[in-house]
């Protein structure tokens, strides 16, 4: 008897299933799915476990509290397990990995905040990247809680992308405390723990990624975790894009 694919036998299960909407909307630690689900340490993270080696999630330390990880789900290889499981069925079922981008313009243009310590490399490259991604459909900004310059790979990484950042400037986040926007995306641990609270309760969604600025070595030695940060950050702000125009996870149909 044919074996269901991997991605049925992973997301098949209710509790499974609860957690990849959770890991869906922002990058969660432990506590906060167990929270989320009501369900006990042990039962989550055997689930979690089960995620992992089926490898649509993946798991990385906080850089603020070592003792913490931050659980992701990787859109982009569940993508291509769907597709896999489409292919297994019919040919003609063969899924596109990559999501295409709507090409509607909605009336309101919606304001998007994201935020990492030094606003110098990870923060700056999405504002860049969701800016020509969604083809000015959507207003991007770029904060930190300790501004510094604009690191020299940032600004080489998306040159090489035909994005020029080199005109933009660093700022802390209390510049735009006061303003509304529609998502705050935190990108980095330590910022996600002293962002304050913006008006009219924005979408918080949080990506636990590695500061490639704090990598040791000369900018060619570090130039590589630039790029892997720019190719991790297209990815997830391709998914985004669709995201920003869909319901919140409450609204979302669970088998």
């Amino acid at each position: 008897m044919p074996v269901p694919p991997a991605v049925f036998q992973l997301a098949g299960h209710p509790l499974r299933w609860r957690l990849l909407v959770e890991l869906a909307e922002s990058d969660r630690r432990v506590g906060e799915l167990i929270n989320a689900l009501d369900q006990s340490q042990p039962l989550v993270s055997y689930h979690l476990r089960q995620l992992r080696v089926g490898g649509v999630v993946t798991a990385r330390r906080s850089s603020f509290d070592g003792r913490d990880s931050y659980y992701s789900l990787d859109l982009e290889g569940y993508s291509r397990l769907l597709a896999d499981a489409g292919a297994a069925l019919h040919p003609a079922l063969q899924l596109s990995v990559h999501p295409a981008l709507a090409a509607t313009r909605p009336r309101r243009r919606p304001r998007l905040l994201f935020l990492c310590t030094g606003n110098s490399a990870r923060s700056q490259m999405a504002e860049a990247l969701l800016r020509e991604l969604s083809g000015g459909r959507v207003q991007a900004f770029s904060a930190g809680s300790k501004p510094k310059h604009i690191h020299a790979n940032a600004v080489a990484v998306m040159r090489a992308r035909g994005i020029n950042i080199s005109k933009q400037q660093s700022k802390h986040l209390e510049r735009f405390a006061r303003q509304r926007f529609d998502c705050v995306v935190t990108l980095c641990d330590r910022v996600r723990e002293v962002c304050p609270e913006f008006p009219g309760e924005p979408r918080a969604i949080h990506w636990s990624i590695a500061d490639p600025a704090a990598q040791p070595g000369t900018d060619a030695e570090t130039y590589p975790a630039f790029e892997r940060t720019a190719a991790e950050l297209e990815t997830r702000i391709g998914f985004l894009l669709h995201r920003l125009s869909t319901p919140n996870k409450e609204e979302v149909l669970r088998p």
